[in-house]
Protein backbone atom coordinates (compact mmCIF):
# COMPACT_ATOMS: atom_id res chain seq x y z
CA UNK A 1 0.00 0.00 0.00
CA UNK A 2 2.23 1.97 1.14
CA UNK A 3 4.74 1.90 -2.45
CA UNK A 4 1.49 2.83 -4.22
CA UNK A 5 1.09 5.72 -2.54
CA UNK A 6 4.60 6.55 -3.08
CA UNK A 7 3.95 6.15 -6.69
CA UNK A 8 1.21 8.47 -6.57
CA UNK A 9 2.74 11.31 -4.82
CA UNK A 10 5.61 10.56 -7.61
CA UNK A 11 3.60 10.70 -9.85
CA UNK A 12 1.34 13.99 -8.91
CA UNK A 13 4.71 15.82 -8.72
CA UNK A 14 5.67 14.80 -12.08
CA UNK A 15 2.79 16.53 -13.27
CA UNK A 16 2.96 19.41 -11.10
CA UNK A 17 6.58 19.47 -12.24
CA UNK A 18 5.80 19.47 -15.95
CA UNK A 19 2.85 22.27 -15.44
CA UNK A 20 4.76 24.34 -13.51
CA UNK A 21 7.99 24.27 -15.97
CA UNK A 22 4.77 24.82 -19.18
CA UNK A 23 4.07 27.81 -17.07
CA UNK A 24 7.45 29.03 -16.75
CA UNK A 25 8.00 28.99 -20.38
CA UNK A 26 5.02 30.72 -21.05
CA UNK A 27 5.56 33.41 -19.12
CA UNK A 28 8.85 33.87 -20.47
CA UNK A 29 7.42 33.88 -23.92
CA UNK A 30 4.52 36.21 -23.21
CA UNK A 31 7.33 38.58 -21.65
CA UNK A 32 9.49 38.42 -25.06
CA UNK A 33 6.70 39.63 -26.79
CA UNK A 34 5.22 42.13 -24.58
CA UNK A 35 8.88 44.33 -23.85
CA UNK A 36 9.60 43.49 -27.36
CA UNK A 37 6.23 45.26 -28.55
CA UNK A 38 6.10 47.56 -25.62
CA UNK A 39 9.91 48.05 -23.84
CA UNK A 40 10.71 47.39 -20.83
CA UNK A 41 9.48 50.12 -19.16
CA UNK A 42 6.16 50.41 -20.56
CA UNK A 43 5.33 46.54 -19.95
CA UNK A 44 3.19 45.67 -16.92
CA UNK A 45 3.30 42.04 -15.43
CA UNK A 46 -0.32 42.42 -16.11
CA UNK A 47 0.25 42.28 -19.65
CA UNK A 48 2.70 39.10 -19.33
CA UNK A 49 0.32 36.86 -17.77
CA UNK A 50 -2.52 37.98 -20.03
CA UNK A 51 -0.55 37.06 -22.73
CA UNK A 52 0.91 34.09 -21.40
CA UNK A 53 -2.63 32.28 -19.66
CA UNK A 54 -1.25 32.50 -16.45
CA UNK A 55 -1.67 34.22 -12.81
CA UNK A 56 -0.34 36.37 -11.11
CA UNK A 57 0.83 34.36 -8.55
CA UNK A 58 2.25 31.84 -10.80
CA UNK A 59 4.55 34.68 -12.31
CA UNK A 60 5.37 35.66 -8.59
CA UNK A 61 5.81 31.67 -8.19
CA UNK A 62 8.48 31.62 -10.82
CA UNK A 63 10.09 34.99 -11.00
CA UNK A 64 10.44 37.74 -8.58
CA UNK A 65 9.15 40.08 -10.93
CA UNK A 66 9.34 42.17 -14.27
CA UNK A 67 13.23 42.81 -13.91
CA UNK A 68 14.06 38.75 -13.40
CA UNK A 69 11.64 38.17 -16.37
CA UNK A 70 13.89 40.32 -18.58
CA UNK A 71 17.08 38.87 -17.08
CA UNK A 72 16.20 35.08 -17.39
CA UNK A 73 15.27 36.21 -21.40
CA UNK A 74 19.13 37.72 -21.27
CA UNK A 75 20.44 35.28 -19.90
CA UNK A 76 19.27 32.31 -21.94
CA UNK A 77 19.55 34.64 -24.90
CA UNK A 78 23.52 35.06 -23.81
CA UNK A 79 23.66 31.12 -23.15
CA UNK A 80 22.27 30.09 -26.97
CA UNK A 81 24.91 32.88 -28.22
CA UNK A 82 27.96 31.24 -26.25
CA UNK A 83 26.60 27.71 -27.73
CA UNK A 84 27.02 29.12 -31.14
CA UNK A 85 30.28 30.44 -31.11
CA UNK A 86 31.65 27.75 -29.22
CA UNK A 87 30.04 25.47 -31.44
CA UNK A 88 31.61 27.25 -34.90
CA UNK A 89 35.34 27.43 -33.53
CA UNK A 90 34.93 24.03 -32.70
CA UNK A 91 33.79 23.26 -36.08
CA UNK A 92 36.45 25.29 -37.80
CA UNK A 93 38.77 23.44 -35.09
CA UNK A 94 37.73 20.05 -36.48
CA UNK A 95 38.21 21.56 -39.46
CA UNK A 96 42.17 21.65 -38.75
CA UNK A 97 41.96 25.43 -38.49
CA UNK A 98 44.14 26.55 -35.39
CA UNK A 99 44.71 30.28 -36.84
CA UNK A 100 43.70 32.09 -33.01
CA UNK A 101 41.92 35.43 -35.87
CA UNK A 102 40.70 32.59 -37.90
CA UNK A 103 39.03 30.98 -34.99
CA UNK A 104 38.29 35.00 -33.50
CA UNK A 105 36.09 35.42 -37.05
CA UNK A 106 34.15 32.00 -37.20
CA UNK A 107 33.19 32.66 -32.97
CA UNK A 108 32.45 36.72 -34.32
CA UNK A 109 30.40 35.11 -37.67
CA UNK A 110 28.38 32.94 -35.17
CA UNK A 111 27.48 35.72 -32.46
CA UNK A 112 26.63 38.31 -35.60
CA UNK A 113 24.54 35.67 -37.02
CA UNK A 114 22.68 34.79 -34.11
CA UNK A 115 21.86 38.45 -33.96
CA UNK A 116 20.00 38.81 -36.91
CA UNK A 117 18.57 35.16 -36.27
CA UNK A 118 17.22 36.61 -33.33
CA UNK A 119 17.10 40.30 -34.28
CA UNK A 120 14.08 41.15 -32.02
CA UNK A 121 15.66 39.73 -29.07
CA UNK A 122 19.01 40.96 -29.45
CA UNK A 123 17.96 44.72 -30.17
CA UNK A 124 15.83 44.68 -27.00
CA UNK A 125 18.56 44.36 -24.70
CA UNK A 126 20.68 46.72 -26.81
CA UNK A 127 17.91 49.54 -26.76
CA UNK A 128 18.56 51.05 -23.49
CA UNK A 129 15.56 50.17 -21.73
CA UNK A 130 16.17 47.11 -19.12
CA UNK A 131 15.49 47.35 -15.70
CA UNK A 132 17.67 49.64 -13.20
CA UNK A 133 21.44 48.46 -13.11
CA UNK A 134 21.17 46.36 -16.28
CA UNK A 135 23.98 48.51 -18.07
CA UNK A 136 26.42 46.86 -15.09
CA UNK A 137 25.72 43.50 -16.09
CA UNK A 138 26.50 43.86 -19.72
CA UNK A 139 29.58 45.67 -18.80
CA UNK A 140 30.15 42.69 -16.87
CA UNK A 141 29.16 40.21 -19.96
CA UNK A 142 31.20 42.16 -22.13
CA UNK A 143 34.37 41.58 -19.94
CA UNK A 144 33.43 37.77 -19.64
CA UNK A 145 33.43 37.82 -23.35
CA UNK A 146 36.55 39.72 -23.42
CA UNK A 147 37.93 36.71 -21.73
CA UNK A 148 36.64 34.23 -23.78
CA UNK A 149 37.89 35.84 -26.78
CA UNK A 150 41.68 35.99 -24.87
CA UNK A 151 41.46 32.48 -24.24
CA UNK A 152 42.18 31.57 -28.21
CA UNK A 153 45.20 34.43 -28.15
CA UNK A 154 48.47 34.20 -26.50
CA UNK A 155 48.48 36.30 -22.93
CA UNK A 156 50.75 39.16 -24.26
CA UNK A 157 47.62 40.21 -26.16
CA UNK A 158 45.50 41.58 -24.49
CA UNK A 159 45.19 44.72 -26.62
CA UNK A 160 44.32 42.93 -29.35
CA UNK A 161 41.59 41.19 -27.15
CA UNK A 162 40.16 44.76 -26.41
CA UNK A 163 39.88 45.90 -29.82
CA UNK A 164 38.81 43.11 -31.59
CA UNK A 165 35.90 42.81 -28.46
CA UNK A 166 35.10 46.46 -28.89
CA UNK A 167 34.79 46.51 -32.80
CA UNK A 168 32.41 43.25 -32.42
CA UNK A 169 30.23 44.77 -29.97
CA UNK A 170 29.85 47.93 -31.69
CA UNK A 171 28.82 45.69 -35.17
CA UNK A 172 26.53 43.58 -32.87
CA UNK A 173 24.81 46.90 -32.17
CA UNK A 174 24.36 47.92 -35.69
CA UNK A 175 23.35 44.60 -36.52
CA UNK A 176 20.48 44.14 -33.85
CA UNK A 177 19.50 47.50 -34.46
CA UNK A 178 18.93 48.40 -37.84
CA UNK A 179 15.88 47.84 -39.70
CA UNK A 180 17.69 46.56 -43.02
CA UNK A 181 18.11 43.01 -42.76
CA UNK A 182 20.09 43.14 -46.06
CA UNK A 183 22.50 45.99 -44.81
CA UNK A 184 22.98 44.13 -41.79
CA UNK A 185 24.27 41.01 -43.40
CA UNK A 186 26.57 43.07 -45.91
CA UNK A 187 28.01 44.77 -42.67
CA UNK A 188 28.41 41.49 -41.43
CA UNK A 189 30.47 40.63 -44.19
CA UNK A 190 32.48 43.93 -43.86
CA UNK A 191 33.41 44.05 -40.59
CA UNK A 192 34.54 40.14 -40.30
CA UNK A 193 36.40 40.76 -43.29
CA UNK A 194 38.31 43.99 -41.98
CA UNK A 195 38.92 41.49 -38.50
CA UNK A 196 40.21 39.22 -40.15
CA UNK A 197 43.14 41.58 -41.74
CA UNK A 198 44.23 42.92 -38.69
CA UNK A 199 47.71 41.61 -38.21
CA UNK A 200 48.54 40.14 -34.47
CA UNK A 201 51.68 42.40 -32.68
Amino acid sequence: MGSDTERLVRGVTARTSERGAATRVALLAAAREVFVTSGFAEAGVTDVVARAGASVGSLYHHFSGKADLYLTLFEEFQARQAQRTKQAVQEARGQGENDPMRLFVAGARAYLEGCLTEREISALFLRGDGPPGFEVVMRERLRQWAKRNAALFADDEGALVVVLTGALAAAVSEVALSEDETASRALVEDVLAIIGQIHRP
